[in-house]
């Protein structure tokens, strides 16, 4: 079977239905991982569906406790063709966003697949069991029109905490590197810059969350007899806040402001244009760094931002000074930026500008760190060259999506160069009520990822 006629199969197996009867097994698991009600449906969908799924394939297949003791298990699989060919890891996780029962349009159950027009509704349909399924059924496809092989080995991880923060995936990733060892990194999750467009991104901005604090003392005291004698622990939050950017967000402290916005990662970021759709929120031009297209301030730069502000009673204010004022806060960081400094930065930016009494602490642990693979690298330039031979089009070259996640566990921990091709679009509600995924683009990156396997099969045969 050539490559095309393996494609064509991949697209019979979506518009027969086939494809989609599946993914629905998948999609009915209900995966919540922040339910702590849920371990046993993240079991069942590793042993009761990816582990028979993938021993039909040839996979030898094994099921990992969570290396914390958490409730979050993990499936290893592998399928070992020749010593000589080169080794491809693919990524997914099987646990999903809490599924929000009752608020989805048209009296929609999360729980089950459901198609009206071209959206495919269900939770998990885009994140993130949709993708992960879509590259494992790519690679029957690829084993189909190869008279069972796939002309690289492959090896799979699969895990089901990633929407916790992915718990215990560095620690195992770390003791299973031998078992993980592989040449590439071929996975799928967030969105496409565009519906229409196929992307590759190659790493992911880091993120950092934590709470500035004012807290002067206890209780709040009347406006009236104490308004001009007792500070204001809102007023000092706010003036600081107000120092950490200017009027437009621009970040003000030094250590925030990276030095990765290299020429080749412009160059890479002005083919690349955001979505202009009226589902989408619009974007503001005139926010954040006055000298960049937005283009570069996501995906380029760094992003501080005020998450919630407390102080009082918002919900019902009373004449009194509140004693103690928080803003919870996030910084989202890219490659050149020193993760370990982003706090300590920030406590010295605010001591220079006089505000002392603004305490700094972390709110969660950091899991997600900055990465970004070489935009030049041999593996870019095939997943670029088979998109565009599958497609017709030009795919978006991202050198890091906007968002986050564990592909440090990857690129740092395991060292592999990362190419992530997105199934996905910016308004799929992933984690909202209503999440679908829009079936021509889900059609074809079946066929988009039929054919990058099965190029990535020819190089090792040729």
């Amino acid at each position: 079977m050539s490559r095309q006629a393996a494609i064509a199969r991949a697209a019979a197996d979506f518009d027969g239905g086939g494809f989609l009867d599946d993914l629905a097994r998948l999609i009915a698991v209900p995966t919540e991982s922040q339910n702590p009600d849920r371990g046993a449906a993240l079991q069942a969908y590793l042993d009761a569906h990816m582990r028979p799924m993938l021993e039909a394939m040839g996979y030898t297949v094994a099921l990992h406790a969570n290396p914390r003791g958490m409730p979050f298990p993990l499936l290893t699989a592998e399928r070992h063709e020749d010593a000589a060919l080169p080794t491809v890891l693919t990524y997914g996780h099987g646990d999903v966003i809490l599924g929000h029962a009752g608020r989805w349009s048209e009296g929609r159950d999360p729980w089950t697949l459901d198609r009206a027009g071209d959206r495919i509704y269900g939770r998990g349909v885009a994140d993130n069991k949709g993708q992960h399924f879509t590259n494992i059924r790519a690679l029957t496809h690829v084993m189909a029109g190869r008279g069972g092989r796939l002309g690289f080995n492959s090896k799979i991880l699969i895990e089901t905490g990633e929407e916790t923060g992915s718990p215990g995936l560095a620690e195992f990733c770390a003791a299973q590197a031998t078992a993980l060892r592989a040449d590439v990194l071929i996975a799928s999750d967030g969105p496409r810059i565009d519906p229409a467009r196929p992307t590759i991104f190659l790493g992911t901005r880091g993120a950092v969350n934590f709470a500035l604090t004012v807290d002067l003392r206890e209780g709040a005291h009347h406006s009236g007899n104490w308004g001009g004698l007792l500070a204001n622990p809102a007023v000092i939050l706010t003036q600081a806040l107000a120092c950490i950017t200017d009027a437009r967000g621009a970040i003000a402290v030094p250590e925030w402001r990276p030095d990765s916005l290299t020429p080749d990662v412009r160059a890479a970021l002005a083919d690349i244009a955001l979505p202009d759709h009226p589902a989408l929120p619009r974007i503001n031009r005139d926010w954040g760094e006055p000298d960049l297209s937005p283009e570069e301030r996501v995906f380029g730069w760094n992003s501080f931002e005020v998450l919630a502000l407390h102080a009082g009673t918002p919900e019902r204010p009373v004449n009194a000074i509140p004693g103690d004022a928080v803003a919870h806060c996030q910084l989202r960081y890219v490659v050149g930026t020193d993760p370990d400094d982003i706090l300590p930065a920030l406590r010295r930016h605010l001591d220079r500008a006089g505000f002392g009494q603004v305490t700094v602490a972390p709110t969660r642990e950091t899991i997600f760190h900055a990465t970004r693979a070489a935009l030049d690298s041999p593996w870019v330039r095939l997943a670029a060259a088979s998109l565009h031979a599958t497609t017709g089009k030009t795919a978006a070259l991202m050198p890091n999506l906007g968002g986050s996640l564990p592909n440090e566990c990857f690129a740092h921990t395991l060292g592999l160069p990362t190419v992530w091709v997105p199934h996905s679009y910016g308004g799929c509600n992933q984690h909202a009520p209503d999440e679908h995924a829009l079936a021509p683009l889900l059609r074809e990156s079946l066929e988009v990822m039929t054919g990058l396997f099965w190029d990535v099969g020819a190089q090792s045969l040729a």
